[in-house]
């Protein structure tokens, strides 16, 4: 279950304590979250409980309603574009395994701050034989120098909290009971910032990839 608190002035969204897949229950639940957050504006942490941060895709569910593919590619496209063009500063505090659509999620986000000890971040499309759409690859292009995008996405290459740094996939590393304290660090300072001017900046600094993310786009095939 996803729920949403606030601690010194930032608000820190917990995405839950299981694998936290994209379920349509889970995706109404973060989108309610954000509601929240853009009625409260302020700095946006999400992390979770447990071993996952997140590990993407429901693929039961997927696999239940082949028929709803397409529309459910869309949500989640629909999910990353809001994340990534969310009016506040937003940090990603990885507190376990960001796998695939997981890790593309903190991809969206502004900072990512990875726990050390436990978890990688891992986009493993190319050893599943699920080609990213073209939202999704404008996305991590966008947030991944070329060489790190390459690796991730045509290796399946994992990154630890160290490896993830090094490749520019996080700003820092911290352990367990450090990771929401660095991650508050790395926003509170910014909480002053006006939404709209900044929700604006986002807006046109990722203006392709919000295109590519709200075209519709053939899966499946």
């Amino acid at each position: 279950m996803t729920h949403l608190t606030q601690q010194d002035g930032v608000h820190v969204l917990n995405l839950g304590d299981d694998e936290n897949r994209f379920s349509p229950d889970w995706l109404k639940q973060v989108h309610a979250h954000l509601d929240d957050v853009e009625a409260a504006p302020a700095p946006l942490i999400t992390t979770a409980a447990g071993k996952f941060y997140s590990n993407g895709l429901d693929l039961d569910h997927v696999m239940a309603n082949p028929d709803q593919l397409e529309d459910y590619v869309a949500e989640v496209h629909g999910l990353f574009a809001r994340v990534l063009s969310l009016p506040v500063p937003t940090v990603a505090a990885i507190s376990g395994h960001a796998f695939a659509a997981g890790g593309m999620l903190a991809l969206a986000h502004d900072w990512r701050i990875m726990r050390t000890g436990r978890g990688y971040f891992c986009l493993p499309e190319v050893d599943i034989n699920i080609p990213f759409t073209p939202g999704m690859a404008a996305l991590i292009q966008a947030k991944l120098t070329p060489q790190a995008a390459m690796n991730s996405m045509c290796t399946g290459m994992r990154y630890d909290a160290d490896a993830a740094v090094a490749a520019g996939v996080a700003v820092s590393a911290a352990e367990e009971a450090g990771l929401l304290a660095a991650a508050i660090a790395q926003v509170q300072p910014l909480a002053g910032k006006d939404p709209k001017t900044l929700g604006a900046i986002k807006s046109t600094m990722y203006a392709d990839v919000l295109e590519a993310l709200r075209t519709p786009a053939a899966v499946g095939a």
